[in-house]
């Protein structure tokens, strides 16, 4: 198979300095003169190509699949470098016979180059219209016997000038919302005019992103005027994707731009908060809350450099991360422990029987486990263990 480019990438610096002429220069170099060069061969070599078909007058690189490698040697050694380009009906189908359609292009093989991985370029120059009449396959080959169907320079014709006009409108359109596609389309206006509207349509067609069966269509329209019709239609309708598209484009902006707005509105509020006084930020309220929590409390050495410990990693660590969340827990739990405030011990059973009842329902095994506690340490006079 040989794959297409995107439009936008279907011109190339290389194709300004090759220059081919065509079936129909050569029909203006005079009644009864043809160049022998371009006496194109009845039957050409096949390429499939996909997802797009190409049409007249495009210049474009192609990749060549391994298995139609033979099919481009075959071809510049005995079809005046020609080939065929015929779109396949299934993409994702084998390049058979039976997955081609009837109307393709002929080509003309510009250059060929390979890559660093051995792949296989090459550049053509699509030259016209073809029908094929008789396909055989040969050594793995598409060979087919094609009818050549040359462009016709049209007469003046009102309807075909007001067809034009409304294709180059269009193109004018497309050219200030779509950058890509701007150049092309001001390279060809400045050096194409009304007078081929065959050629108009091409182009414009091919700019398109109309799928593979649409462009097919406009490809195997030979009557002029019903082809610029096609043509018109799908222009028109691109230039409403490319309104819409860029509709979208800017309400994402703005969008993007506004909470970028807010985003920096608040970090400048913020800043000036804390440099007021008026505000702290959360490591910092959170490190003053643990302080304060140890205001008045006695701490033993153990726990008063296990806090200190994590103090110092709290200061150190982002928010963000997940030591911080640990280390803020384990700080909150030291820090509401009542270290050295002790209470005088009440050894009273009957009180202690009263609170338990009050505020438990049932469990009496419990309460019998407590109330045996309380009564061995009223006995030794202190609570341990």
């Amino acid at each position: 198979m040989t794959d297409t480019p995107e439009p936008d990438e279907r011109l190339i610096s290389e194709v300004e300095t090759v220059e081919q002429p065509t079936t129909e220069e050569t029909s203006r170099s005079g009644p009864g003169l043809v160049l022998a060069g371009e006496i194109l061969p009845e039957s050409l070599p096949i390429l499939p190509v996909r997802p797009r078909p190409l049409f007249p007058g495009i210049h474009i690189p192609l990749q060549i699949a391994a298995h139609l490698q033979p099919t481009v040697k075959w071809a510049l050694e005995r079809s005046q470098s020609t080939v065929g380009l015929v779109l396949t009906r299934n993409p994702s189908e084998s390049d058979t016979v039976e997955n081609l359609y009837e109307v393709g292009v002929a080509a003309r093989i510009l250059k060929t180059f390979a890559d660093d991985d051995d792949n296989l370029h090459i550049l053509v120059g699509c030259l016209e219209r073809i029908t094929l009449e008789a396909l055989h396959e040969r050594d793995g080959r598409i060979i087919a016997r094609v009818e050549y169907h040359p462009a016709v320079r049209m007469t003046s014709d009102d309807e075909l000038k007001a067809y034009s006009l409304a294709v180059v409108s269009a193109l004018k359109d497309l050219m200030k919302l779509n950058p890509l596609q701007s150049e092309a389309i001001r390279m060809f206006l400045g050096r194409s005019s009304l007078d081929d509207p065959g050629q108009l349509a091409d182009f414009a067609a091919n700019l398109t992103s109309a799928d593979g069966p649409e462009l097919q269509k406009i490809l195997a329209e030979f009557d002029v005027r019903r082809r610029i019709e096609k043509t018109l239609t799908l222009l028109r309708r691109e230039v409403d994707l490319s309104r819409l598209q860029q509709k979208i484009t800017k309400q994402i902006e703005e969008r993007m731009s506004s909470q970028q707005r807010q985003f920096f509105l608040k970090e400048q509020l913020k800043a000036i908060k804390q440099e007021l006084g008026l505000e702290k930020d959360g490591k910092a309220a959170e490190l003053e809350k643990f302080q304060q929590r140890l205001q008045g409390l006695v701490l033993n050495e153990e726990a008063q450099k296990a806090i200190s410990d994590e103090i110092e990693k709290l200061q150190v660590l982002e928010p963000s991360s997940p030591e911080y969340t640990v280390a803020r827990s384990y700080l909150d739990w030291l820090t509401i422990l009542p270290w050295g405030v002790n209470s005088k011990d009440n050894y009273s059973l009957r009180r202690a029987r009263r609170v338990l009842d009050r505020d438990h329902y049932g469990l009496n095994d419990v309460k019998e486990r407590i109330l045996e506690f309380i009564a061995v340490g009223k006995m030794r006079g202190n609570i341990a263990g």
